[in-house]
């Protein structure tokens, strides 16, 4: 950077923010570093002590701070994202759609690891609403040199760093299982939980059944409800391995390939996950859904919605996170669970 008579300064980029002091008005910058200087600057520039500034010096092997942000943008959005203003070589990315937020952890960790730049996002693989931040990147120094961007390049070439993935609409079947619940002994608690979650999403209730353990008569409505065009089944109870819950048996009688029973969740450790069709799934519920507040459930659940289809190694990598605290106040998404 080099000193300049601020008169001479129009066009000129500042490498310093510029503080204005007005007693019991204003404390604050009335330009900052970066700013490109116009004619009206100038007299508000003197106004605050500022006879002489300190300018960026053109380089051709340097980027200015803004310029690269525009670049470090490219790296991570797509069509159903939106920059935030470039300031101060910062911009946001602004979800567009109501979706999953899919993050490429290599891409950013490698990109994070480079230095004079960096992207801190959400987490991966939970539901973010239109409007929200997905993430926030800056390029540290006023300037940059073009090298290290050409290399951030290399680094995230290809797909961008984040991917939102709009929600689909859903209509689901809903399969109760359990004596005490179809010769009314008990009322149905589970149904009205699951109504409340599916809510959170484009869904369409097409069909509720209510069984007994026998499970030739839960697999025949599953399979009425796939008949009735559910491209969702949610199957509650019997999920145990008490020997009269036959849930599991019943969802595998349907021909379904079975993704998993079970995943390292707690709650939800004895979750069942099938796809019909390949395409369709069917989702063995424990107990635990119906009265804990968050389970593996509510980990699942988004990435069904966006048409994710899940194998094994999606569950598995649950463990890590996967131990909800039960807070007596529950902030979830905003807590470990699930990360």
């Amino acid at each position: 950077m080099k000193k300049m008579k601020t008169e001479d300064a129009v066009g000129q980029i500042l490498c310093h923010d510029i503080t204005q002091i007005i007693p019991g008005v204003t404390k604050d910058a009335v330009f900052r570093k970066g700013h490109v200087i116009r004619e009206e600057d100038i007299p508000v520039l003197l106004s605050v002590g500022k006879d002489h500034i300190y300018i960026w010096e053109n380089n051709e092997n340097m980027l200015h701070e803004n310029e690269a942000a525009e670049i470090l943008y490219r790296f991570c959005g797509n069509k159903n994202m939106s920059p935030g203003a470039v300031k101060e070589g910062k911009i946001e990315v602004i979800a567009e759609c109501d979706g999953l937020l899919k993050v490429d952890r290599k891409k950013l960790n490698a990109l994070n690891h480079l230095g004079e730049m960096m992207i801190a996002s959400r987490h991966g693989n939970f539901p973010v609403k239109k409007g929200d931040k997905i993430a926030g990147t800056r390029i540290i120094p006023l300037v940059i040199e073009k090298e290290k961007m050409r290399r951030a390049e290399e680094v995230c070439k290809g797909d961008p760093i984040f991917e939102l993935k709009p929600f689909v609409h859903k209509k689901v079947g809903i399969v109760t299982t359990g004596n005490e619940v179809y010769h009314r002994r008990i009322e149905d608690a589970f149904t009205p939980v699951l109504k409340e979650k599916l809510a959170e999403y484009d869904t369409e209730i097409i069909g509720h059944r209510i069984s007994d353990d026998n499970p030739e008569r839960v697999t025949g409505f599953i399979m009425e409800l796939l008949d009735l065009g559910a491209d969702l089944i949610l199957c509650s109870g019997g999920m145990s391995v008490d020997p009269d819950d036959r849930t599991p048996l019943a969802i595998r009688n349907t021909g379904a390939d079975v993704v998993s029973y079970g995943a390292p969740v707690l709650p939800g450790a004895m979750f069942m996950l099938a796809y019909y069709n390949r395409k369709i799934p069917i989702v063995g519920l424990p107990g635990c859904v119906m009265y804990a507040k968050r389970t593996v459930f509510d980990l699942v659940l988004p990435r069904i919605m966006a048409d994710e289809i899940l194998v094994k190694e999606d569950l598995d990598s649950l463990g890590e996170g996967g131990l909800c605290l039960s807070c007596s106040v529950c902030t979830f998404p905003n807590c470990g669970f699930g990360k």
